[in-house]
């Protein structure tokens, strides 16, 4: 039985060092474009950049991380995103920025965790990496560490991961669909790409991963630090009474059709992010989103 025994741990152990060595991502092909920093700005405004890692709670700088995102595996904080080359993105090579937003892999080759939505960001085009890379350029370097994450066993094993992503990790739905018009696909482009809605507004499995199918923009009632995202489904959000005219609306105001004005995350998100959109872009996000019949 012992003898059992040990080839069994043997061979657990060895597949845990095989998992743990697998690389992850592939090479991005070099990026020899000329960023656009305004561009880069906004698309970084439209991604939630500033929202997610600035430490406003604590008066943090802009990018500078800091910012706590609770989770039911354990506490993460928001790395820092400056120029500064200790801390920050300073001494970083615009491939290595292309794999990490890409593809959710650090410069060392370790898997981010997924509270980083590298998943929508998948389809960015290398011209989108340029111009984002470009405009973080321009961040004045910050000196402040990036705090580790505080994850509870097992989750604070990172190689575990690995594992999370090819059960779970799915490219990001925003290529065109044939039969909508340029405004509906910019919509999808940005709800599904780069503003990440279904991170939010997506329930997720006991894994933490995004429920599939029915589940798609139902609602979350685990946001990280207890909040609640509604639901956003066409029929939930027409019950609600919004309109694509309202919904555009509260994307740059954060006024609701009730006049209240929204509140918690979602407040961050517009103050930092829609509301720099242009009005286009908002109208965009609201058709799509208010499509009753949004496409594959």
């Amino acid at each position: 039985m012992f003898r059992y025994l040990l080839a069994a741990s043997v061979t657990v152990s060895a597949g845990l060092a095989a998992v743990a060595a697998w690389p992850i991502g592939t090479r991005p092909s070099a990026l020899d474009l000329d960023g656009d920093v305004a561009r880069g700005a906004y698309l970084a405004r439209a991604s939630g950049c500033i929202a997610c890692h600035t430490d406003f709670s604590n008066g943090g700088a802009a990018l500078a991380g800091g910012a706590k995102i609770e989770t039911p595996f354990g506490d993460l904080y928001a790395p820092n995103l400056t120029s500064d080359r200790v801390h920050g993105l300073g001494s970083w090579t615009v491939d290595a920025f292309a794999k990490a937003v890409r593809q959710g892999v650090s410069p060392e080759g370790q898997p981010y965790y997924p509270a980083f939505p590298y998943p929508f960001y998948g389809n960015f085009s290398d011209q989108d990496i340029a111009d984002l890379w470009a405009a973080f350029q321009t961040v004045p370097p910050v000196a402040q560490p990036s705090r580790p994450p505080e994850m509870a066993f097992p989750f604070d094993q990172r190689w575990g991961l690995k594992l999370w992503r090819l059960a779970f990790l799915e490219p990001p739905r925003t290529d065109p669909v044939a039969g909508k018009d340029d405004l509906w696909s910019r919509g999808r482009l940005l709800v599904e790409g780069a503003a990440h809605c279904g991170a939010c507004h997506t329930g997720r499995n006991l894994l933490g991963a995004r429920k599939t199918g029915t589940a798609r923009f139902k609602g979350n009632d685990v946001l990280p630090g207890g909040g609640k995202a509604p639901a956003i489904d066409p029929p939930s959000l027409l019950a609600r009474g919004w309109s694509v005219d309202s919904l555009a609306y509260a994307l740059g105001t954060g006024v609701m059709p009730d006049g209240d004005v929204f509140g918690g995350t979602m407040g961050e998100v517009v103050l930092y992010g829609t509301a720099f959109l242009t009005d286009t872009d908002r109208r965009a996000m609201a058709t799509y989103l208010l499509d009753d019949q949004p496409g594959a």
